[in-house]
C-alpha cells in the first residue's frame, strides 16, 4: 500500500501536478446535487415502483398500425401460477394442498364426501326418461310452399322426407321422422303429394282440400339411412335393406311401410288403407271429444268400452 502511494506521488510530481478536468457545462452546474450511492439507489427503485407504468403507444405508419406493435392492454393477461417453486412464491412446498391426507396425495374421487351419503344420492329423483318416446322434426306447409315457389321442389313429383332434407326444409337430423304441421296452410293452392311420418289434422285437411294426398309411412333407423344416404351402402358394397314393418304400438298410426329406395311417384291408397285411415280419424276425434268434455258427468265422460252394464254381485 505504501509503495503504491509513493509511486503515485512521484508520478504526479514528475508531470507537474495533478491532471485537471475540463470545466463542467452550465446545465450540470445548475442540476440538483445527487445523494450518495446507497441512498440514491434505493430512492430510485422506490420511485420507479410507485410511478404508474405508462403503456407504450404503438408506432404507426401514417394511419396504419404495425403488426409488430400489436399488444394486449396492460393487465389483460396473467401469468400462470407456478406451484412448488419455493416458499417465496406462496405456492411452494405443499403447493396449496396442505399436509397429508387423501386430497394432498391426489387420489380423491370426484363427489366423495368422506363416507357420508353424497349430495347426488341425497337429492330425490324427479320424473323419468321414456325409452319409447319419439322425436319428430316439424315442417310447416308454408315453408314447403316457399320452396315450391322458389323452384327448389317440384310439386308434380312426390315430396318425400329425403326431398325435404335436401332442400333445407328441416334441420340436419331426422331422429324418428318428420311431422307435417299446418302453419301456412293457406299458401297451399295446388295439389301436392307427400310422404311423412306424422301429420296434423289441419295440415292433412289443407293438402287434401287442394287435391293432394298425405301418406304416413314408417322407417326405422336403418331405413332412414337407406332413404337419406343410399350412397353409403354402395360405398360399403352392401345392398339396400328391406323396409321394416312398424312395431305393434305404431301400426295404427301409419298408413304403410316406407319404400326403398326413395320413391318418385305417389302410391294410390287401397280401399283397406282408406277404411283404416277413416277408423283412425274417428278414434282420434272421439279421444279429443272425451278429453274436452270435462264438464260432463263422469258416467258420460267414460269411453264407449267402459259404458257396458256391470253385473251385480251375488
Amino acid at each position: 500500500m505504501w509503495r503504491r502511494a509513493a509511486s503515485h506521488l512521484l508520478r504526479v510530481t514528475a508531470t507537474g501536478g495533478p491532471r485537471r478536468l475540463p470545466p463542467a457545462p452550465p446545465s450540470l452546474l445548475l442540476a440538483p446535487r445527487v445523494a450518495p450511492y446507497p441512498f440514491n439507489f434505493y430512492a430510485t427503485q422506490a420511485a420507479a415502483a410507485a410511478a404508474p407504468s405508462a403503456a407504450r403507444a404503438p408506432r404507426t405508419v401514417g394511419s396504419l398500425l404495425r403488426l409488430n406493435d400489436l399488444r394486449d392492454n396492460p393487465g389483460a393477461t396473467k401469468q400462470k401460477t407456478r406451484k412448488g417453486r419455493g416458499i417465496g412464491s406462496g405456492k411452494g412446498k405443499t403447493a396449496g394442498r396442505g399436509h397429508k391426507g387423501q386430497k394432498a396425495r391426489g387420489k380423491a374421487m370426484f363427489g366423495f364426501e368422506g363416507g357420508q351419503t353424497p349430495l347426488r344420492r341425497r337429492l330425490p329423483r324427479r320424473g323419468f326418461k321414456n325409452k319409447f318416446s319419439l322425436t319428430f322434426q316439424p315442417c310447416g306447409l308454408g315453408k314447403i310452399a316457399k320452396l315450391i315457389n322458389a323452384g327448389k321442389i317440384d310439386s308434380s313429383e312426390l315430396i318425400t322426407m329425403k326431398t325435404l332434407k335436401e332442400t333445407g326444409a328441416i334441420g340436419k337430423q331426422i331422429k324418428d321422422g318428420i311431422r307435417l304441421m299446418g302453419r301456412g296452410a293457406e299458401e297451399i293452392k295446388w295439389p301436392i303429394h307427400l310422404e311423412v311420418s306424422r301429420a296434423t289434422a289441419r295440415a292433412k285437411a289443407a293438402v287434401e282440400a287442394a287435391g293432394g294426398t298425405v301418406r304416413l309411412v314408417y322407417y326405422n333407423k336403418l331405413g332412414f339411412r337407406a332413404l337419406l344416404k343410399p350412397e353409403w351402402f354402395e360405398k360399403k358394397g352392401r345392398l339396400l335393406p328391406k323396409a321394416a314393418r312398424p312395431p305393434p304400438k305404431q301400426r295404427d298410426k301409419v298408413d304403410s311401410i316406407g319404400r326403398l329406395p326413395a320413391p318418385t311417384k305417389p302410391l294410390p291408397f287401397t280401399p283397406e288403407e282408406l277404411e283404416f285411415a277413416a277408423k283412425r280419424e274417428a278414434a282420434r276425434v272421439i279421444t279429443v271429444l272425451f278429453a274436452k268434455s270435462s264438464d260432463l258427468p263422469r258416467c258420460v265422460r267414460r269411453p264407449p268400452s267402459m259404458l257396458q252394464p256391470q253385473r251385480r254381485k251375488a
